[in-house]
């Protein structure tokens, strides 16, 4: 039993194994309906509860399909019609009654402390669905897309633009580390990554360069990528916090400071107009909606790893 919490915390054997492991599956579904199971059905007999504390799309799409590809099934929960942390039940209980009825959990939370906590009490695995600290399974996601398009990652440069120190590019900073790839992040200094994660990235030797300065951060880039600039229960003032992220929006003069073949990523959803143009997210060079795409093949692969099951 295997939990998936954080990039840094698999080896690049393993991180690698996955995103294999994505690609073979997703090839052998060449043919097949988008609902029906995998031919060797993995998962049978086996159920996934899925928490949600944020609201959710794709996470909430990608894993319920992925779970039915595999030939399981899955229990979508809210935090207010059950007794998660509250109603006289500590967060170690609804742990252990869960352990009883699924064979694995994926939690979406505001709160890294809260998946944590949950994990710690389970005695079956756990999946970080996204929190505000790290967003691993998007990050994966966008590693297979980048592979599917330019080939393989290792030694290839991405751009990161807006905010520094948030989910997705904690994620992104330990996946630099994890693949071997250049990262580049265009940031303010009042939104720089924070010093825990810069201090892992010194430690694991991640070539990374930080600037405040867009053009520079987006120079010869193989793949920009960027996020909302205000994300879910992000308590700043939104207004100020846009004013000062407004010159790295990506737009086409950006773009042009790329190689003349980059890509562009963001997770979704999106603020159109302002941390990207219309023109930059549905054009030719945007690969957003494949990203949605394989966070269903990632996502597989990420439970057979859990129950040891990668090839």
């Amino acid at each position: 039993m295997k939990n998936f919490i954080n990039i840094s915390d698999l080896s690049s054997n393993e991180l690698r194994s996955i995103i294999d492991e994505a690609k073979l599956r997703k090839i052998k579904r060449k043919d097949l309906n988008k609902s029906a199971a995998d031919q060797d059905k993995p998962f049978e007999g086996k159920s996934m509860a899925m928490i949600f504390e944020k609201p959710s799309t794709r996470t909430r799409m990608s894993f319920d399909i992925a779970i039915k590809q595999l030939g399981g099934y899955s229990i979508i929960l809210n935090p207010d019609n059950i007794h998660y942390g509250k109603g006289n039940e500590t967060l170690k209980d609804t742990a252990k009654v869960l352990t009883e009825y699924v064979d694995i959990v994926m939690l979406r939370t505001a709160s890294h402390k809260n998946l944590e906590e949950f994990g710690k009490h389970l005695d079956i695995p756990i999946i970080n669905g996204l929190s505000d600290q790290s967003h691993p399974c998007q990050i994966m996601s966008d590693i297979l897309t980048f592979e599917e398009i330019k080939g393989s990652i290792t030694g290839k440069t991405i751009s990161w633009l807006g905010d520094g120190n948030n989910n997705m590019s904690n994620s992104l900073i330990e996946a630099a580390g994890k693949f071997n790839f250049n990262l580049k992040i265009g940031c303010p200094k009042k939104y720089m990554p924070n010093k825990k994660i810069l201090n892992w990235a010194k430690k694991n030797k991640v070539n990374l360069l930080v600037t405040n300065k867009p053009e520079e951060a987006v120079k010869d880039s193989d793949c920009i990528m960027t996020d909302k600039w205000v994300s879910m229960n992000d308590k700043v003032n939104k207004q100020q916090k846009k004013k000062h992220l407004k010159s790295y929006q990506v737009n086409k003069k950006l773009m042009k400071k790329a190689k003349s073949d980059a890509i562009f990523m963001h997770c979704l959803p999106v603020g159109r107009g302002e941390e990207v143009t219309d023109e930059i997210i549905d054009g030719k060079q945007s690969v957003v909606w494949r990203q949605a795409l394989n966070r269903v093949h990632v996502q597989k692969s990420i439970l057979l790893y859990c129950f040891g099951k990668l090839r």
